[in-house]
């Protein structure tokens, strides 16, 4: 069954400017929220429903471990509408503090070529107060949403401090889990707080603001070794886990690049998993490890399941295969975890390290 030719659509999207497709991409989404039946219907269809996938992290239950990046969503307007493309969880944002128009346009290009994007955004969202409102009027969600967080681009790298506390104190008793963004290449400086004084700090001040889970997301250009201290660091001073990672400023992996923004979708997906790889390895089973970067196929997504990751992530190849690809990664995880003998995704996770013991 499908309700559409995908490939027909993205055409069509493909003769837009990338931002004006994701915007018109959003407001179908969006349009659902006030069609439950529509809602019901297509989410019927997409989302992949079985209890090998199943699992609880922190005290949610997540039906399927694949879920929507930060950055699609930047100011919560697709909620309700995300389980309808099959989508287990959402992440929302990233926010700041104030409201920003994020960098000049054009900042969002199609690399066609290596089915890939790349994006110099700057954060553009319309801020914590609004972001509190559109959540405040949500009637009802029923799966698990992570909020995005980032300071705003005229934020002294020595007040980004003030920032991060005063979004934490915002969202402390919203969605289920925040995140740490300091990895976006596209706010100047952002990159330098990557230090491990700072996280200390911050997840030190974090700890006496809420209990909710936050996790740090961290970029694909950190030499392994540093990443790893980094994100032990953070772990140890309260992180519930690490996201790796996001967009590459290593603009040698195609000839098509632009000299400004960061590359997502296929041209990160090595990249991305060499360094969540060896993050694994030092951290399986001491926190709970979300990968993202080029996955666009099951076997992808089982690839970092094995090698330590409790939840994947995906945006880029979305725009590249549809609305299809969340439910066939779905039901290739089922197929794959079945040939391998596992009664439940939890068995997988992690799998790479225990086999070598």
């Amino acid at each position: 069954m499908s309700f559409f030719s995908y490939q027909t659509v993205k055409k069509a999207l493909f003769k837009l400017d990338p931002e004006t497709a994701h915007t018109i991409a959003g407001l179908g989404r969006r349009s659902l929220a006030y069609a439950p039946s529509m809602l019901r219907f297509m989410k019927k269809h997409y989302f992949v429903t079985n209890p090998l996938l199943s699992q609880t992290l922190f005290g949610k239950k997540f039906e399927n471990p694949v879920g929507l990046a930060a950055g699609f969503d930047k100011n919560g307007e697709y909620i309700t509408a995300m389980p309808t493309l099959g989508f287990g969880y959402t992440e929302i944002g990233t926010i700041t503090p104030q409201p920003q128009d994020g960098n000049e346009k054009p900042r969002l290009f199609r690399l066609k070529e290596d089915r890939s994007i790349q994006n110099a955004m700057g954060f553009n969202n319309r801020g914590s107060d609004y972001m509190v409102q559109r959540l405040n009027k949500l009637y009802f969600f029923d799966y698990p949403v992570g909020i995005n967080i980032g300071k705003n681009k005229l934020t002294p790298e020595d007040k980004a401090l003030d920032d991060y506390e005063m979004l934490l104190k915002t969202f402390k008793d919203y969605g289920d889990y925040i995140v740490i963004n300091i990895s976006s290449p596209n706010t100047p400086g952002l990159r330098d707080l990557q230090n491990e004084k700072f996280i200390t700090d911050l997840f030190t001040l974090a700890k006496t603001i809420t209990d909710q889970p936050i996790f740090l997301k961290i970029a694909p250009d950190m030499e392994a070794q540093d990443a790893i201290d980094l994100c032990s660091t953070a772990v140890n001073a309260g992180a519930a886990g690490i996201i790796a990672t996001n967009t590459t400023i290593d603009y040698s992996v195609t000839e098509h690049a632009k000299d400004f923004g960061g590359i997502s979708g296929a041209l990160v997906r090595e990249k991305s998993f060499k360094l969540f790889q060896a993050i694994g390895k030092e951290l399986y089973g001491k926190t709970i490890l979300i990968s993202v970067g080029g996955i666009e196929n099951a076997e992808d997504a089982y690839r970092r399941i094995k090698a330590g990751a409790s939840l994947v992530q995906v945006y880029s190849m979305l725009i590249y295969e549809g609305p299809k690809m969340i439910k066939e990664i779905n039901e290739g995880l089922t197929r794959l975890l079945k040939e391998d003998g596992y009664n439940n995704i939890t068995e997988a996770i992690g799998a790479d390290y225990r086999d070598t013991e």
